[in-house]
């Protein structure tokens, strides 16, 4: 089976090339029948690649350690679902899985423009098999899943998953992850091929914008549960560190979400067509750059590969050549992108989706300077300095709170040109419902929380404002002139205009989830050393230490602690309430010979009471670290609800129908009416 799986990848490798070859003079000469080839090429390197992971998986399932990949990465002790894990718990599989990726867009996008786009396939076929040809010439050539371990030197047994990795998020975090960077390939291939062929209309991004969405939202998910596993797993009390493996999923994040936003501009108003072309051009850079961090030790991370020199050079020269191509492509048809339509007013949406880009710009510019700033120190002087946390978080803290302002102006702002009265009447409730709430908190907690988390709920407040208006008034609309319930209105509304919507969902979403981080402001810790019988305290959580058990598990052992956890009461314990018996664990892989915290937390909407059992000592006392987090499952709803608003935008469009005329005019009008309304921008 293994070798099958080597075979298949040297076919896809060659198949790549050939792809790449009958695409490029598809495009040149204009025959049609070489752009099939070239689109045959895409579903042969699909399949060759689909028999590489069965191959590959076949071998972890079964424990064949006779491939170094699987002996490095895997053990008999471990359970079958992570013993499949490992496939991207390495570089070699996880490069593999980019791979059949990249095969699989390119193979549904030649089956969904079989009768479409026909003078854009060639080069949308070169642009995708020359990526994944890349990625398969690391699989073949560079790092093998495939390469034997000589008869001599194999073993019984593997080494072992990263115990890191042993979690049943990591499951699906890197998955979600590859998905997302992979997916926008999809649309850099199509604005590639209108450059190359001069259509520089609204079809490329059109024909994308789904696949757009569709990649943006695995992205999304990607890093959300990245900050759960990091929060359940690495055992420090947080979910994200500023860690430049978690910056180089966020940098792409940042340019596809500004891509989003500016590709309205250009649909609405024909207007940033070359920024619309460096956004994406820049958002799939940043995923092969951000591939490149993670596996070429440039940068230092719990989260990344091994690595080598060699492959980092590889690897940064393609992101070079892919980037110069596209560079060069945009240049050459920069006449061609005038915009004939210009921004007509200061006081329009246009203008607040730019500042919202030049925004999203500033943050990308804080977090990649941050990032790579200890190799620009190391290049220039040989001393590595790190930029922190406090830094991250003042620049970009600042700057997310601008972007909290603008998402709660645009909605509010028509396109090409508003009047004073016209804001004055929708800004009015908004703004006075942030006033509010940015009183309250002065007056509850002063000025302790810090400007941040002040300035957070005031302007969360008014961008949920401005979101129950927008559909309050859209439903009461359909209510008043229709009829409909309130539920039938609002669904409505999701179905008729999901893009609008289901975008105000994605917005709470984000509010909700900032209003989460925004309890850090009041995070407690404490570190304590308690006997058996003893107890701690913080807030109004008393922690009573019953005892430590050992670890009886195959592949792992340690010790459990038990800790009755109660809350409320008097100095002397009246009148608590028990809440539950927590069990954090510390322990130790055979294998690996790797110590690992397994936190316990308990967690309500208010907040999290995170246990880590830092030791257990000869006398029986244990070492406990406890950390108090407030609201932080309010960052973990909206996170799930911004997801929601993702699957909304994604739903499939209901057709339009034409409505039939009838003598029931006034009907006609109200619905009219009521659909004005909904879409008064």
């Amino acid at each position: 089976m293994a070798d099958l799986g080597l075979y298949a990848l040297r076919l896809g490798l060659l198949l790549c090339f050939l792809g790449v070859g009958a695409g490029v003079y598809a495009g040149v000469s204009r025959r049609p029948e070489w752009t099939r080839v070239a689109e045959r090429s895409v579903h042969v390197v699909f399949v060759a690649a689909s028999v590489a992971m069965i191959a590959l998986f076949w071998a972890l399932a079964n424990n064949d350690f006779s491939l170094s990949y699987v002996a490095a990465h895997s053990a008999r002790t471990m359970p079958l679902h992570y013993r499949l894990g490992a496939f991207w718990g390495g570089q070699a599989g996880s490069l593999l899985l980019w791979g059949w990726m990249l095969a699989a867009y390119a193979s549904v996008a030649v089956i969904g423009n079989r009768t479409k786009n026909r003078g854009l396939m060639p080069w949308v076929c070169v642009a995708m098999l020359a990526n994944t040809a890349f990625f398969l010439w690391l699989v073949n050539f560079e790092t093998l899943p495939f390469e034997r371990v000589p008869h001599v030197s194999r073993l019984s047994d593997g080494n072992g998953l990263n115990p890191l990795l042993q979690h049943p998020v990591m499951l699906i975090h890197p998955v979600m992850l590859y998905t997302g960077f992979t997916g926008f390939a999809l649309p850099f291939a199509f604005a590639f091929a209108a450059l190359v062929t001069g259509e520089l209309g609204t079809t490329w991004f059109r024909t994308t914008r789904r696949w757009t969405l569709f990649a943006w939202t695995f992205l999304s998910i990607g890093i959300i549960l990245g900050g759960r596993w990091a929060y359940e797993v690495l055992g420090w009390g947080g979910y994200w560190a500023w860690d430049p493996v978690e910056n180089a999923s966020l940098m792409p994040w940042i340019a596809g979400t500004a891509y989003i936003h500016s590709v309205m501009i250009q649909e609405k108003r024909d207007m940033l067509k070359t920024w619309n072309l460096v956004l994406i051009g820049l958002t799939y850079g940043l995923c092969l750059f951000g591939t490149f961090l993670t596996r070429s030790g440039v940068v230092q991370s719990v989260h990344a590969f091994a690595n080598s020199d060699s492959f980092g050079r590889i690897f940064l020269a393609y992101v070079v050549v892919i980037l110069a191509a596209f560079t060069f492509a945009l240049v050459c048809r920069l006449p061609k992108l005038r915009s004939p339509n210009k921004l007509e007013s200061v006081l329009s949406r246009e203008a607040s989706f730019i500042i919202n880009n030049w925004i999203f710009m500033a943050i990308l510019f804080v977090v990649f300077v941050g990032t790579m700033f200890p190799v620009f120190t190391e290049a220039l002087d040989g001393a590595r300095r790190i930029l922190g946390p406090p830094y991250f978080n003042t620049f970009a803290g600042l700057l997310a709170l601008l972007l909290l302002v603008m998402t709660g102006v645009g909605p509010l702002i028509a396109w090409r040109r508003a009047s004073l009265a016209s804001l004055s009447r929708q800004f009015i409730v908004p703004v006075a419902v942030g006033l509010a709430v940015t009183l309250a908190v002065l007056l509850l907690f002063g000025v302790e929380p810090g400007y941040w988390a002040i300035s957070a709920w005031g302007l969360g407040a008014f961008v949920l404002a401005t979101i129950g208006q927008e559909y309050t008034r859209a439903v009461s609309a359909r209510m008043r002139r229709l009829g409909e319930s309130v539920a039938t209105a609002l669904w409505t509304l999701l179905r008729r205009n999901q893009r609008r919507y289901g975008g105000y969902i994605v917005h709470a979403g984000v509010v909700i989830l900032l209003l989460g981080i925004s309890g850090a402001a009041f995070n407690e810790q404490k570190l304590e050393n308690i006997r058996p019988g003893e107890s701690t305290s913080i807030q109004d959580f008393r922690l009573h230490y019953l005892t430590a058990d050992a670890i009886p598990a195959q592949h792992y052992g340690g010790a459990k602690a038990r800790i009755a956890l109660y809350r409320g009461g008097d100095e002397n314990g009246e009148g608590e309430n028990a809440l539950a018996v927590m069990t954090p664990e510390k322990r130790i892989y055979w294998l690996e010979q790797q110590p690992n915290s397994i936190p316990s937390i308990y967690s309500s909407w208010r907040e999290d009471l995170y246990v880590i059992l830092t030791a257990v000592e000869p006398d029986g006392s244990a070492t406990l670290k406890i950390y108090h987090n407030p609201l932080v499952n309010w960052g973990w709803a909206g996170g799930l609800l911004f997801v929601f608003g993702c699957l909304i935008v994604l739903l499939p469009h209901p057709q339009r129908r034409q409505p039939a005329r009838s003598s029931a005019d006034a009907t006609g009008r109200a619905a009219g009416a009521a659909a004005a309304s909904e879409a008064h921008a």
